[in-house]
């Protein structure tokens, strides 16, 4: 088998984790923003597009932020579900906020993005935590909470 450098190594887990956060955070962030938000569709689009613009250089940092916190979890579901959803809601939720009202999600709307964007986290911290795995295993790096990583890894 081939060995892979440090800097190949955090080359692909940068790479799994982008691809990752693109694929399940447009599904969900159109869903949210045309239905809860109510925005137009020319304002989803925009707010697509700039998330995806975005989730490009936090994808990686909100692999580790959640590795991080992971490591207070236990191997029990409850435990897992709670640190990932907590990962999720406290590093995402901020972000998300910031793309709507820079896409014209204003007053009310802004306020009900954001409050299904934080439901939305608190509800899919685990699904996105396992689709992360899944995608990791994909690109061979090791998952994020069962076996921690590091910038050097």
């Amino acid at each position: 088998m081939l060995q892979r450098s440090p800097w190949q190594k955090r080359q692909t887990a940068f790479i799994a984790d982008t691809t990752a956060l693109i694929l399940f955070f447009t599904t969900t962030g159109i869903i949210n923003e045309r239905f809860l938000a109510g925005m137009a569709w020319d304002q989803v689009l925009h707010a697509r597009i700039l998330g995806a613009l975005l989730m490009v250089p936090v994808a990686r940092p909100y692999g580790l932020w959640r590795d991080w916190v992971m490591k207070r979890a236990t191997d029990r579901r409850m435990s897992r579900l709670l640190w990932d959803s907590l990962a999720l809601l406290s590093f995402q939720v901020p972000i998300y906020a910031a793309i709507i009202a820079s896409s014209g999600a204003s007053g009310a709307g802004l306020l009900r993005g954001t409050l299904g964007a934080a439901v939305m986290m608190l509800v899919l911290g685990r699904p996105y935590g396992a689709f992360l795995n899944g995608v990791r295993k994909l690109f061979g790096v090791p998952a994020g909470g069962d076996k921690p990583m590091s910038l050097n890894s």
